[in-house]
């Protein structure tokens, strides 16, 4: 999703002065492999599996002058003038299996959404959401593009590479995004169909060609 489709943020430009990476999900294998991954619920941190971050997935792809800001839940006033080009945000929910990610309200944990606020009402910012099912984002008002990546696995260098325009974005919606739970369930030819994103939704890029 992007707030402006005639100045769009994606892809991100890899040449910026600095850029701020955030969320509990941008560098973490554990979390953005999700449950059922060596062990049942799965575990977050970094001593899970081998694999890359989504952070080290950015830290390969943007210029060797770009510099990286890593803050995992920054502070509101501490990015008010930090001449911040953009910012990434990574977050989602913890890993878990069934019964133990039970969640009748289908948010994300509250400190990810105080870091979404935190960096999207300061920066120009792109949310990325990690997560194995759909869920009720706040906040959305304030974000300039926004990436639904599920639980892209071990190869978090795939999600920079098509961040930064190396490959097109492609995938669609194969279901409807509600708004909120009360909403559930919601189909297409519904009687109250009022959806955050339509089914068939989703953004078509072509790769950036590389210049001299």
């Amino acid at each position: 999703m992007e707030k402006n489709a005639d100045d769009p943020l994606l892809p991100l430009p890899k040449k910026a002065s600095r850029i701020l990476v955030a969320g509990s999900h941008a560098d973490n294998l554990g979390n953005q492999c999700g449950g059922r991954t060596i062990t049942g619920q799965g575990l977050s941190g970094n001593n899970l599996t081998a694999g890359t971050t989504i952070l080290e997935g950015i830290t390969a792809a943007v210029d060797p002058s770009t510099e990286i800001v890593f803050k995992e839940n920054p502070e509101f006033d501490s990015l008010k003038a930090n001449n911040i080009s953009y910012a990434i945000v990574v977050v989602g929910n913890p890993p878990y299996g069934e019964g133990y990610g039970d969640n009748p309200n289908l948010t994300i944990p509250e400190q990810g959404q105080k870091t979404f606020h935190n960096v999207c009402a300061n920066v120009k910012c792109l949310v990325v959401l990690i997560s194995r099912r759909l869920l009720v984002v706040p906040h959305l008002d304030q974000v300039d593009a926004f990436v639904a990546a599920r639980l892209p696995g071990s190869e978090g260098q795939g999600v920079a590479d098509v961040l930064y325009g190396d490959y097109g974005f492609s995938g669609k919606l194969p279901l409807t995004w509600f708004k909120t739970v009360e909403q559930k369930p919601m189909n297409v030819g519904g009687p109250h169909y009022d959806p955050l994103y339509p089914f068939g939704f989703g953004l078509t890029t072509q790769p950036v060609k590389p210049t001299n």
